[in-house]
């Protein structure tokens, strides 16, 4: 079973609470750019495992790359994902081809993003690589967020995933 979420990283950086020195304010340089990105991701919950695809948007052509994306790191075994109902995810092309590849969708309820792991890795992911920060072109910081999902351990992953928590709503499947 794989957790698996998207997001969107635009070059104009998320402004958020920053320091700055008693009666100062935080500088924050922007160009005013704001090209896109987004990364598709998906961890096992067991292990850490974890699998970024970067694309241009996120239309159900984007989503079913990153199913063959996936269907080629797990060969010969059924494949579960769960995912939330972005209509990528739930349109009849993508349904059929996971069909086809032996992936199995399990959908999340909706407006219940909390449930998605990886939704909480790519939480962190912001923190840490975006806000506050204009990189030279959006090409550059989905390479850097890429870098750096995969770059953390399997435990850190899990971590910042929920997936340790003594909470985790799906911690007695594990």
């Amino acid at each position: 079973m794989l957790v698996l979420d998207e997001t969107l990283l635009r070059q104009f950086p998320p402004l958020r609470a920053a320091w700055a020195l008693r009666g100062e304010q935080a500088q924050v340089p922007i160009t005013g750019e704001n090209a896109r990105r987004v990364l598709f991701g998906a961890i096992n919950p067991r292990t850490g495992h974890r699998v970024v695809l970067q694309r241009p948007s996120m239309r159900q052509e984007d989503f079913q790359t990153f199913l063959r994306v996936l269907r080629a790191r797990y060969p010969g075994r059924p494949l579960y994902l769960l995912l939330d109902q972005a209509s990528c995810h739930t349109a009849a092309k993508s349904q059929s081809l996971a069909a086809r590849l032996d992936i199995h969708l399990l959908l999340l309820p909706k407006q219940w993003s909390e449930l998605n792991s990886m939704d909480h890795l790519w939480r962190a992911l912001k923190q840490y690589i975006s806000a506050n920060r204009q990189y030279p072109s959006v090409d550059a910081q989905a390479q850097h967020a890429e870098d750096w999902v995969l770059g953390l351990s399997d435990q850190q992953a899990l971590r910042k995933a929920g997936v340790l928590s003594r909470h985790f709503w799906l911690r007695s499947l594990l």
